[in-house]
């Protein structure tokens, strides 16, 4: 917890949005010990297969090769804790996020990099932070992975709400690499809070590839 926001809890505390409690934490230990964990599937489809690869049905038609998901976003607890992180700027959600992401991540080779798929400007404008960006820090700090900042946002389209050809018409263009020099074969794992249709993480994940990426993976906190 940053120290600023460590001071405000003092006078200020966090109430868990699982069971009210006064924790000091967006979500309490107990009720982060009962989140929903997600099964090992393909991302698509949900069809189970080892370490959560994109089926062989689906590969065909996604740059994607593994799809970490850590819970569901149908859960109440996980809703709640995603809208306070996201819309109310309790930083402190990321925390709870992240305890829930890391041991879904287990396996994964010590060279990948994280990159988060960067908000539209406007939305990090209005929380004061790039909720991906935060996550892809922390959990590389909680698993000595790096991250780094390869992907830049071109636009402000926003996706909450909008259907799967809605999501691929507004992202069209939305994306674009930096720093190409790094990303020459090299196993890149995108990080993000949710995944809903699967358009920005694949969209994300073509603009990598394009740049010579070997292999995309994804982490997200919850699937919808």
């Amino acid at each position: 917890m940053p120290f600023i926001e460590h001071i405000i809890s003092l006078y200020a505390p966090h109430y868990c949005v699982g069971c009210g409690a006064e924790s000091g934490v967006l979500l309490c230990p107990g009720c982060a010990e009962a989140l929903p964990r997600a099964p090992s599937r393909c991302y698509k489809c949900k069809a189970v297969s080892r370490a959560s690869e994109t089926c062989k049905r689906c590969r065909s038609g996604s740059p994607l090769a593994h799809v970490y998901v850590a819970t569901h976003y149908d859960d109440e607890q996980v809703r709640k804790l995603l809208h306070a992180t996201k819309y109310e700027r309790a930083r402190d959600g990321i925390q709870s996020m992240v305890d829930c992401i890391v041991p879904a991540l287990s396996g994964l080779p010590n060279d990948v990099l994280l990159v988060p798929v960067p908000t539209a400007s406007s939305r990090v404008r209005q929380r004061g932070y790039d909720q991906a960006v935060l996550l892809a820090h922390e959990i590389g700090v909680r698993t000595n992975l790096h991250s780094a900042r390869f992907l830049a946002r071109i636009g402000q389209a926003h996706q909450v709400g909008a259907g799967r050809t809605k999501r691929i018409e507004h992202l069209k263009g939305a994306f674009r690499s930096v720093h190409n020099r790094g990303l020459r074969d090299a196993h890149i794992v995108l990080v993000d809070d949710v995944l809903t249709t699967g358009a920005t993480l694949e969209t994300a994940a073509r603009v990598l590839k394009q740049a010579g990426v070997a292999q995309v993976d994804a982490i997200v906190f919850a699937q919808a």
